[in-house]
């Protein structure tokens, strides 16, 4: 899901849902003026993936009258977590299982952008279904999914990691504001930053502190990591690459170092990673 071209008004201090603004929100290239639709067998059981390609838009993924079970996130394998809406920002990706209408209707799949009208989606649609026309605004504003946290507590990991003492903690503190547009990591931005040290095999646990007033979908490459606090309540939760982190809140990751390497670690929102949000995990032998 995708958009296209323009930044928005920029400088109030309330927390901001979309900084950017955008001519196009795409399902699989298509906004639902021409959705795509998929043939599904009436009444049987879809695996929906759906992948947050967008550059800087949180969305929910709606299936309306219908329920779904969340059952991976970032291809890590939850418990199942069953809603008829689920959020996810940039970078992150959600596997759900839908039991398709028994009585052989089609069922719309739609990607509502937070804190607006737009949306966009796909239609899955058995034999004979009528595929009815869907406007591309809704009629009232979408709920905010950036600024709560009740998703990501209800998780939790088929398989966690196993449990250890952590070797080595580390807090990072995101900051930054609308006007400069400016978007840092400890108070520095990438290039002149400071690396976050780890040795390989440690048991690591990063706490996000996001002192803006934005939230920062937070992403480690080359490892897969526990979301194993939020505020300061510890929880068991999902193993994922990406967490979102509210504004003024704080979200607790824990992994285990792997090969010695720079791994990068940034905000998968690409307006706050280009001006800065952006560091390295030195991991040594």
């Amino acid at each position: 899901m995708t958009g296209m071209t323009g930044m928005m008004g920029m400088g109030a201090m309330a927390m901001d849902l979309n900084d950017f603004d955008f001519d196009a929100y795409l399902a699989n290239d298509r906004t639902l003026d021409d959705p795509e639709v998929v043939k599904v067998e009436r009444g049987g059981r879809v695996l929906l993936r759906a992948v947050n390609a967008s550059s800087m838009t949180v969305f929910w993924v709606d299936l309306g009258a219908a329920q779904g079970r969340l059952v991976a996130v970032d291809g890590e394998p939850c418990r199942p977590y069953a809603v008829s809406r689920f959020g996810f920002a940039p970078g992150q990706r959600l596997d759900i299982e839908i039991d398709l209408p028994a009585d052989g209707t089609a069922l719309p799949i739609l990607a509502l952008r937070e804190g607006a009208r737009e949306r966009t989606g796909l239609i899955l649609a058995p034999a004979g279904a009528t595929v009815s026309r869907i406007a591309g605004l809704s009629g009232d504003e979408h709920p905010a999914f950036s600024a709560e946290l009740t998703q990501e507590a209800a998780l939790s990991a088929v398989t966690p990691l196993p449990s250890r003492p952590a070797d080595r903690t580390h807090t990072m503190m995101l900051g930054g504001a609308m006007m400069p547009y400016l978007w840092t990591i400890n108070g520095e931005s990438w290039g002149n930053h400071t690396p976050i040290p780890a040795r390989s095999g440690e048991r690591v646990e990063v706490t996000f502190h996001n002192m803006s007033m934005m939230a920062h979908p937070m992403h480690l490459h080359g490892h897969a990591f526990q979301v194993v606090g939020i505020g300061m309540q510890r929880i068991a939760g999902a193993l994922r690459d990406t967490v979102h982190v509210p504004p003024m809140n704080m979200v607790t990751i824990a992994f285990d170092a792997g090969e010695a390497a720079p791994w990068m670690f940034h905000c998968h929102h690409m307006g706050h990673l280009e001006t800065g949000m952006m560091t390295e995990l030195a991991v040594s032998a």
